[in-house]
């Protein structure tokens, strides 16, 4: 608004030669001048700014405005129509109080400049020039037409001006509005369909515990039954049934300790928590534990050599299942004989993992709402597995993709944040 009334006092003075009082009106232009910089400075203070402070800015600017136009001819001058602008300020940024605060101010400043101004002397018109005295009454008469035409014409120029200017300025806000809108509207959408999710999730995990304590005791008995059954078939005597013996064991113990994870009095911590950890060493120990289940799988392993070496991840156990899920999923899709590639790369802030496939690929209709709910499972195993993992990305602001490739099979990309320096000062101040 500076710059523009600068600007309008400029082009008076010099392009249209109306003698207006040049040091007054530079004088206010200097004392707002003055005000925009406090408010500046004041913005750059870590104190919130309040309502009561706006609106009191916008009255010091409704008040520097009616100066500049009491000195340029009051309600006369064609720009008086530039106190909607903070009228228009005020209405959309603070509440309704304050706006009706503005209309009355602003109207009170309009009324008073219509008895109390100093008119415009070059265009005001009738002025009588004592060397006008010695005209005929018809020159005189010519005389005040041509300064009523010049008036006219410049009036109507402000008019004209105002209405260009005030459309621009109501577009620009409208305009602004309604996108302030549909940005709230799509956000609303995302939180209800979030919200929607992490509802799903509760009443999964409600399943899930109830689950774990009714599978306790069948399992622990299953537990007592394999272990006597070792015993009873040593394997000096039968070497092929105690070997299967042992992985039916060994499946069971994965049982038992998924339950655990699941049960109510530990699980939520174990799964919750994470310990701080290289993102190198936590891609080992994660590439490490699905191996323990995966170990016939054949995987290919692709890591950027510009990583950062030194970045540190929170290792969740949560974060690592879903991960070993992908993984999962990719190894079943795939011919044994192809195996699964596995790609990564970070920098300080961001892991990027990639996990593609050689299989069929993924349905396109499976493509449009992969893991924003629970499907049918099938042979690929993309059930509530990949739900529960999409969500738990999402939870710690991560994203994921599904996607088929031309040359056959899918590709699940994963972004994960990382522990950055901002990251570990909020932690600490939240601490």
């Amino acid at each position: 608004m500076l710059f523009a009334v600068t600007f309008t006092v400029f082009v008076a003075i010099n392009g249209l030669g109306i003698n207006l009082p040049q040091s007054q009106l530079w004088l206010a232009i200097f004392a707002i001048s003055i005000l925009n910089l406090y408010t500046w400075l004041r913005l750059q203070t870590e104190e919130e700014v309040t309502e009561h402070e706006i609106f009191s800015q916008i009255c010091m600017d409704v008040f520097a405005l009616a100066y500049l136009l009491y000195l340029t001819g009051g309600a006369s001058n064609p720009i008086i129509w530039v106190f909607l602008l903070p009228l228009i300020v005020t209405a959309i940024m603070l509440p309704q109080a304050y706006a009706w605060n503005m209309v009355i101010i602003t109207s009170c400043v309009y009324t008073v400049l219509i008895p109390y101004n100093i008119p415009l002397p070059a265009i005001e018109p009738h002025i009588m020039h004592p060397a006008m005295s010695e005209l005929t009454p018809e020159m005189v008469l010519q005389m005040h037409l041509m300064n009523d035409r010049r008036y006219f014409n410049l009036h109507v120029f402000g008019m004209w001006f105002g209405f260009v200017f005030s459309a621009g300025l109501v577009a620009f806000f409208v305009v602004e509005l309604s996108k302030t809108l549909k940005d709230r509207e799509r956000n609303l959408a995302e939180a209800r369909e979030s919200a929607l999710r992490d509802e799903r999730v509760v009443s999964l995990g409600t399943l899930a515990a109830s689950a774990a304590h009714d599978m306790g005791t069948p399992l622990g008995t299953i537990a007592i039954l394999a272990h006597e059954m070792l015993e009873d078939f040593p394997e000096h005597r039968y070497p092929d049934l105690n070997h299967r013996l042992q992985i039916v064991q060994q499946q069971i113990d994965r049982c038992k300790q998924a339950l655990s994870v699941m049960s109510a009095s530990a699980g939520e911590m174990r799964a919750e928590s994470g310990q701080v950890m290289l993102v190198s060493d936590y891609i080992d120990g994660v590439l490490n534990q699905w191996r323990t289940h995966k170990a016939s799988t054949k995987l290919k392993l692709f890591i950027n050599s510009q990583v950062d070496m030194t970045a540190q991840i929170i290792a969740e156990r949560t974060i690592t299942h879903s991960i070993i899920n992908i993984l999962n999923n990719a190894a079943e899709a795939s011919p044994s004989n192809a195996g699964i590639e596995f790609h990564a790369e970070w920098d300080y802030a961001v892991l990027n993992l990639k996990v593609r496939d050689f299989g069929p690929g993924l349905p396109t209709e499976f493509i449009d709402f992969a893991g924003h709910q629970p499907v049918k499972s099938n042979k690929q195993g993309m059930g509530v597995g990949l739900f529960l993992t999409y969500t738990t990305i999402k939870r710690i602001g991560g994203t994921i993709e599904f996607s088929n490739l031309e040359a056959g099979g899918a590709c699940v990309e994963i972004s994960l944040p990382l522990l950055t320096k901002e990251s570990m000062d909020d932690c600490t101040a939240y601490g």
